[in-house]
């Protein structure tokens, strides 16, 4: 985060007052640009998956529903994957300590989405597990355009659907359990490292 405590403030408030945050220039340029060359790299050596819908017993790839491609990071991985879930682990430790919303880890992946691709309306918080908290996705397209589509698209409750644009180094994040949303098909390929915080499953 480029400006730490102002930037976690707002997070903060935003998804009291809202449900939701969008922040620009979130992250370092350079590590920005390294996790865009490390999301194509993984295209390329064809170790992108093609993403599942469901849980548990009910998991099933459905490109009709979603047509993303997905890579789950780890640490020790790379340099600039580990620079980034070091960073969301500063952030998990803000959003604990500002919302007390028990988070205790964060898990994410890289998502490519080929031209035409999309994610239909959906929520991120299974039916089944209730342990992701908050959704949080850092996008990585260089001059992304409007006319190029792909945006996220959230639909707060009780208000109008806003609609995120995937620009490079732009940082979204909503309440999983609350917020519809969905993915608007692109002209171009669409970048992004999506994650979730999230807390110890209720019993």
């Amino acid at each position: 985060m480029q400006s730490d405590a102002p930037s976690l403030l707002s997070i903060a408030d935003d998804l009291v007052e809202r449900g939701w945050s969008q922040q620009d220039a979130f992250l370092p340029p350079d590590l920005a640009l390294a996790l865009a060359d490390e999301c194509r790299a993984r295209a390329a050596q064809g170790t992108l998956a093609p993403a599942a819908i469901g849980h548990r017993a009910t998991v099933a790839v459905l490109e009709s529903i979603r047509g993303d491609r997905i890579e789950w990071l780890e640490a020790g991985q790379s340099v600039a994957c580990d620079r980034y879930l070091q960073i969301m682990e500063t952030l998990r430790v803000a959003l604990n300590r500002d919302l007390y919303l028990g988070l205790e880890e964060y898990e994410c992946h890289f998502a490519l989405y080929p031209p035409g691709a999309f994610y239909q309306k959906h929520l991120d918080r299974f039916h089944d597990d209730d342990c992701r908290t908050v959704s949080a996705i850092i996008y990585l397209n260089d001059g992304w355009l409007p006319e190029q589509g792909g945006a996220l698209r959230l639909y707060p409750a009780g208000q109008a659907s806003q609609d995120i644009a995937p620009l490079m180094n732009r940082f979204a994040l909503f309440l999983s359990a609350d917020m519809p949303h969905e993915v608007l098909p692109a002209s171009r390929e669409r970048l992004s490292l999506t994650g979730w915080f999230k807390r110890r499953a209720q019993t």
